[in-house]
């Protein structure tokens, strides 16, 4: 009996699932979706907001979409310890989480207001925000766009220049801005280095040494 008791005590251990991971602290806005914390890449699990670089349409005058919702995502954190919940990785390496401040959770506001779609290819948790914010013409939903993934497959097949490649040479130190304005640079190895791409029209650039970065007001990721 005392050994049929431990072997069901066993199967009940093996029965609950792991917990999840959690990463808590600072949160930088990469774009719409993205946030960096601790020098992590987070993708917010199950919503797709505008590209940075994406606009969308009110009444035949375009407007900076995609840099809109990332700022609405910076001023909805307002410099609050987030907290992550992990759920793997995507192709590029990124934490893949549902993340919150102050309790609330980000990708569910994000949708609600208009600044982010349902990414149904993780899942239908955020369509009922999205029906939400449809029907209210919230955010994106004033005018026309086209979905951030069919913009980002448009932008692959016309070769962006905006996804330009490191450039040969010692020259490969990426520097990236922020939709805050902060300005990181990645190294050629780092975590972030492979999907981060440079934007000349955003004023990021390429440097050749970590003093030429730190000189020209660029910072580490954290």
């Amino acid at each position: 009996m005392r050994r049929i008791g431990w072997i069901a005590a066993l199967l009940v251990l093996v029965a609950i699932p792991a917990a999840c991971a959690v990463l808590v602290g600072s949160a930088s806005v990469i774009d719409g979706d993205t946030l960096e914390i601790h020098g992590r890449r987070v993708r917010l699990l199950g919503v797709d907001a505008p590209e940075s670089s994406q606009t969308c349409d009110d009444r035949g005058k375009p407007w900076r979409c995609g840099q809109q919702a990332a700022l609405a995502l910076d001023a909805k954190i307002a410099q609050r310890p987030v907290s992550c919940s992990e759920h793997g990785s995507d192709r590029y390496g990124r934490t893949l989480a549902v993340c919150s401040a102050g309790g609330e959770d980000l990708g569910a506001w994000l949708v609600a207001e208009g600044w982010a779609l349902a990414y149904r290819r993780y899942g239908d948790t955020y369509v009922s925000q999205e029906n939400l914010a449809k029907t209210a013409h919230k955010g994106i939903w004033r005018g026309t766009f086209t979905a951030p993934w069919d913009y980002r497959a448009s932008q692959r097949a016309a070769g962006s220049a905006s996804h330009a490649q490191a450039p040969a040479g010692p020259c490969r130190i990426k520097g990236n801005v922020g939709a805050n304005g902060e300005r990181i640079y990645h190294l050629p190895g780092s975590a972030s280095y492979a999907e981060t791409r440079i934007n000349p029209s955003k004023g990021e650039r390429y440097f050749c040494t970590e003093s030429e970065a730190k000189a020209a007001g660029w910072r580490p990721p954290r």
